[in-house]
């Protein structure tokens, strides 16, 4: 079986790509292994298509492919709240919160990840037009192969963009060089307070595999709870994970990354963040019907979701 995830070397998806390498997927008895494939929203396709078993990805995103959510459900969380950071040049001086700063530039992001910095904007008041404010994909992201937060970060290093949107590896990356600042860092409080619940990053399976084979479905969860749960008691895994996946350096700092995002390894969907995110879906014109919680997430697994 392979499960997709639309960026490797980062923190946002570490615990599926743990629960591979570190053998909980074969504990629960499945032998799955892990597929890299950008952006997110080929990510859904290829589930759709049924080339891949589970997305690991942004959950708003599976829109991309399944509308109205119509053949696909949540699983489970692998983290909660939107977890991207806004990262702007060191030398414009930017300040925590202070979201002027994006007013004529250029920022970069991922398809289907740009939609959350632009409702969050939005939400702020920032009239994206007006303010001549430009986001776009980051020079260079795009293949099968690319890292975007890394590439992101390079970007920003060499002038190409003025600020990119993108995960915590490549804000750790570029914020470690001096090259960038954090702007707003959502989970931990900054930005509207709504945008906490555009997405998350989830665990997605198609209908067709839940239907027909639950226990595949069931043992999925309880492979990414019990990773959540063995990172939490020993975050000192997550280099064995670094090494087999990431380049020397990133390896090297993916075990702080992980200790900061244990607050949000809760595995648990709940009705208020589907609430939000098809709220923002909506906004964001790529949801039109209002889908009950049980049309978007897969509620018989819930009792999984604890350890």
């Amino acid at each position: 079986m392979k499960i997709a995830v639309p960026d490797l070397i980062s923190n946002s998806y570490f615990p599926a790509a743990a629960a591979v390498e570190l053998g909980f997927f074969k504990q629960f008895g499945l032998d799955v292994s892990l597929e890299l494939i950008f952006p997110v929203d080929k990510s859904y396709h290829a589930l759709r298509a049924g080339e891949i078993d589970f997305v690991a990805g942004s959950a708003h995103s599976a829109l991309a492919a399944f509308p109205e959510w119509d053949g696909c459900k949540l699983l489970c969380a692998q983290g909660q709240g939107m977890y991207w950071f806004l990262v702007m040049r060191a030398d414009l001086d930017p300040k925590r919160g202070d979201l002027s700063i994006v007013k004529g530039r250029r920022v970069g992001a991922a398809p289907w990840v740009d939609m959350g910095l632009r409702r969050l904007l939005v939400e702020a008041g920032i009239d994206l037009a007006r303010e001549n404010v430009t986001i776009a994909p980051v020079p260079g992201a795009t293949g099968s192969s690319v890292n975007f937060g890394l590439t992101a970060a390079k970007a920003l290093e060499e002038g190409k963009i003025d600020g990119f949107w993108a995960n915590g590896m490549g804000t750790e990356v570029a914020v470690r060089r001096g090259v960038g600042k954090v702007v707003i860092d959502v989970r931990r409080g900054d930005g509207p307070k709504a945008c906490f619940n555009y997405t998350m990053a989830s665990v997605a399976a198609s209908d067709l595999l839940i239907n027909d084979r639950p226990d595949v479905a069931a043992n999925a969860v309880r492979a990414i709870v019990a990773t959540q749960a063995a990172l939490k008691a020993e975050p000192e895994l997550a280099a064995k994970v670094g090494a087999k996946f990431f380049p020397p350096n990133e390896a090297s700092l993916i075990t702080d990354l992980i200790r900061r995002d244990l607050p949000y390894y809760d595995a648990s969907i709940s009705p208020a963040f589907v609430e939000g995110m098809n709220g923002f879906a909506r906004d964001a014109g790529i949801l039109s019907g209002h889908p009950s919680y049980g049309q978007v997430v897969a509620t018989q697994f819930a009792d999984l979701w604890k350890p």
